[in-house]
């Protein structure tokens, strides 16, 4: 049972240390590239773990502590660093996601209603425009608390401001991701049946490594700046 273990043990192929520093989509493509058999089990184990349905919110945290060490260029260990991140955000993932849910539901309904409302009368155009704004907001506010909880532990309450602040700060980047994100059912819906086996080899991995990759920069400006006003109140 050796080789069972090493398919989900052993280390990524890494970068050389002589080539040269890529930023942007095109380090984005090549993380992927060398990456995507792992990406492939990660997506496998997401599903696995998600299977329970109370367990999906942990199992989405680990993946975002898994991607975020591949955006990184960190060694991992799937199994073992997933099952670690499972058991250590467990309770955070299932708190976000009973505020996000019940967040993105009553966005969506206001901007359901609004919609309607708007087709007989302008009067409601500016409040579908803010329902738009605040749920689209909400949205890239989720996204960041789930990042910023898998790179530094901090409380709920600190990780809420923290989130709030990274999705003001520099939202394009993540909002990119999470169209990438919606491209990727989107691409699943219109190419079904040939897209049948999308969702079980690359859809969630991928997406949330998307995520990971466009709030990296912000996550690590606020968390370095809340750390130097930490240091600066001390006595």
């Amino acid at each position: 049972m050796q080789w069972l273990e090493a398919f989900w043990t052993k280390e990524g192929k890494g970068i050389p240390k002589d080539a040269p520093k890529k930023t942007g989509l095109p380090l984005f493509a090549e993380i992927v590239a060398r990456e995507w058999w792992e990406l492939v089990k990660l997506n496998l184990l997401f599903l696995l773990f998600s299977l329970p349905l109370v367990t999906l919110p942990a199992a989405l945290f680990a993946t975002a502590t898994i991607s975020r060490m591949m955006a990184k260029d960190r060694p991992v260990y799937l199994l073992r660093d997933f099952l670690e991140a499972l058991r250590a955000h467990a309770l955070r993932a299932t708190l976000w996601a009973l505020v996000a849910g019940a967040t993105v539901i009553i966005g969506g309904g206001a901007i359901s209603a609004y919609a309607e409302a708007a087709k007989t009368s302008l009067f409601y155009a500016a409040p579908l425009a803010l329902s738009l704004v605040v749920t689209l907001f909400a949205t890239l506010w989720a996204a960041c608390f789930v990042m910023v909880s898998v790179t530094e532990v901090r409380s709920f309450w600190e990780t809420l401001k923290l989130s709030a602040l990274a999705a003001l700060l520099r939202p394009l980047p993540l909002l990119a991701a999470l169209v990438f994100v919606a491209t990727l059912w989107i691409a699943h819906i219109l190419f079904y049946p040939v897209s049948v086996f999308m969702p079980a080899v690359m859809n969630f991995s991928l997406g949330m490594f998307a995520v990971a990759f466009g709030a990296q920069g912000v996550v690590a400006q606020v968390l370095a700046r809340s750390g130097e006003e930490s240091t600066t109140q001390e006595p």
